[in-house]
Formats: structure tokens, sequence, C-alpha cells
């Protein structure tokens, strides 16, 4: 059985690690802070993107709320010429990237087909086909192993999709050839509507060893311990050791996105439990037991949540809808008859319209 590394425990006392504790020794008390800062603010993103679909005004969203430990705690412990490969749901990780807040919506708006350029954040656009990112992060890992880089890929994934067929792939690769890919697979506990204990007999981070790739098992709702684990896991591929598997034991507090209800599906006591177990409010304890968060810095931190929520609705709801025909540009490299022919289709068929 894999070890589980936590270092703030649920009420936010520091638990000492031997192992983990020198990838964070260099956090400061204001870094910390600003780990906290970042998780409220993306808490915020994610409420007011909710909203804003409730509204009428997204087509879609996939909330992460609950799950923002896991996402800052890894995401900030990249480099910049790290490359993130991501599912659906890492708005957080895009966050600590740097993407606009206008560009976390765009494709839920569906004013775009892709939210951003992927190069110049770092990160590819978020891949709805569940566990494909794992391949693209697992190729990108070897190019970098060719080109004698020492960046790594990062993969991120939910516990459903260690049930696919691309994640045991993209594993079998990387583990063979080496690959600095790093699989950062968020265990929320639901796949949609099914429990991860359906999924697997074993914790997933045991699953890892088969491929010959060591794994460790962390608690996904301590940013300082994510942090940890992540650093750890990224020393090791840019020392040339390989990839790594991390699952990061967290919950979706809310629904898989928001045509979903789980409370066709999940227990309300067990949701209770994960309450009791919320990130952002561990942190907040362990600085507070600090004396470095005040009301004062509560206020600051979430007048500035407040402040980027509304930046976000108002790129939002700016946002123009595409001209029809623009479906057909950037398909391909160069012109093609076939897209062409299509395109003329269209057109004919919009001009009935009018």
């Amino acid at each position: 059985m894999t070890v589980f590394v936590q270092l703030l425990d649920e009420r936010g006392v520091r638990v000492p690690s031997a192992e983990f504790d020198p990838f964070v020794a260099h956090l400061t008390h204001a870094d910390l802070l600003g780990l906290y800062r970042d998780m409220v603010v993306v808490r915020r993103i994610d409420a007011e993107a909710t909203a804003l679909q409730r509204q009428g005004e997204l087509a879609l969203w996939p909330p992460l709320l609950g799950q923002e430990a896991a996402q800052i705690g890894s995401g900030r412990a990249l480099r910049a010429d790290d490359f993130v490969f991501s599912s659906y749901r890492e708005h957080a990780v895009a966050y600590t990237r740097g993407v606009r807040l206008v560009d976390l919506v765009r494709v839920w708006r569906g004013t775009t087909a892709s939210g951003w350029d992927p190069f110049s954040i770092g990160m590819a656009t978020p891949q709805v086909i569940i566990g494909a990112q794992t391949l693209h992060a697992t190729g990108y890992a070897m190019g970098i192993r060719n080109d004698g880089a020492d960046s790594v890929a990062v993969a991120y994934f939910g516990d459903g999709a260690t049930s696919e067929g691309d994640v045991s792939e993209a594993m079998v690769f990387a583990a063979s050839f080496r690959a600095p890919v790093v699989f950062f697979c968020q265990n929320n506990h639901w796949a949609i509507s099914e429990p991860v204990t359906l999924q697997s007999t074993v914790e997933l981070a045991d699953r890892a060893a088969g491929f010959g790739i060591p794994a460790i098992r962390v608690d996904g709702n301590d940013v300082l311990a994510v942090s940890a684990a992540t650093s750890s896991a990224l020393a090791r591929a840019r020392a040339g050791e390989g990839p790594t598997f991390i699952e990061a034991v967290t919950y979706r507090m809310g629904p898989h996105t928001t045509a979903d209800d789980p409370t066709r599906y999940r227990d309300a006591d067990e949701l209770a439990v994960w309450h009791g177990r919320d990130p952002i409010a561990r942190l907040a304890e362990h600085l507070r037991a600090a004396g470095v968060l005040d009301a004062a810095a509560d206020a600051e931190v979430a007048a500035e949540a407040d402040a980027v929520a509304a930046e976000l609705r108002a790129g939002c709801l700016a946002l123009a809808d595409p001209e029809p025909l623009s479906i057909f540009e950037n398909v391909y490299a160069e012109p093609h008859p076939v897209l062409e022919r299509q395109r003329a289709d269209y057109a004919r068929y919009l001009d009935g319209f009018a």
C-alpha cells in the first residue's frame, strides 16, 4: 500500500515528514498566504461561472469546488517551461499558468473551439475525451527527452479516467521510455455517478506499480502536501528518473457538471464529512494560528476574489458570437477541397434564412 502524505491535518496543524518537508522548506508564511489567496480566488471564479451557467450565459460548466488545494498546490509547483495537459475541470491550474479570465469561459459559452493559445501559457486547451490527454502528455514528454531539456509534462485527470485504456497505454510508454511526465490523478471519489470503489478494488496509486512507475498518494485537500508531492515528482523527472503517478485524494463537493444532479446518487452524510475537510478552511486555520491571517487580510482576499469574479462576468458577457462560417477556419493548414465543399453547402443553407 502506498504511503499517504499529509503535512497539514484537518485542523490545520503541521504534520512533519522527513521525506517531504525539504520540498516545501522554502515556502514562507507569505507564500502560504499566497496559496490561500489563490484558492479563495479560484473558488470565487468557480462560483461565478456556475452562476453564469444557471443564468443561461454559459452552456455548461464543470465545477472544481473542493479540489482547489490539489490544483493550486500542484500548479504553483510548476516551472514556466513545464507543459500541462488537462481535462475539463482544471480551471485553477489554468489560473496558475496565467490564463486570462475570459479565456476560461470561451469554450463553455460556445464562442470558440479553443479557449487560449497553449504555447503562451504552457498548457494545452482542455481535453473532454476522458484520459486522452495522458497520451498527449507522454508524447510531449518523450519529445522533451529527445531534446535534452529538463522541463516536464504534467497530465491531469480524474479517478474515472484510470479505467480508460488511454491512461494505461500512456503509462506503458512513459515507463518504457522513462519519459519526464507526471500523471496527476485527482481522486474526487466520483466518476460522474459511479463511486471510485466500484472502479477499483485497490487504491489508485497502487495501480502504478504494475507499470513500473513509482507513486505518491497525497491528501489532495492539503495544499502544502500537494506542493511537496508535486515538487518531488518534478525533481525525479528533471533528473532523468522517469514518470511518477500522484493520486491526490480529494472530493468533488459539487456536481460533475452543471448538467448533473449529485443528490440522485450521493449520500448527504458523505458530503458533510468532506465539508469538514475543506482545503481552504484547513489552510486558513493554519495561517490564523501562525498570526498571518487576520480579519484585514481576509477582507483583502475577499475583495480581490470579488473583483476577479466581476472581471470574469464582464468578459463573458462581452464575448461576441462568431460568424457562422468561421467554424471552417483553422481546420487544415492548407486549403482542402472537401472542407471547401462543406463550407459552400453550409453557406447555401444559411442563405435560405435570409
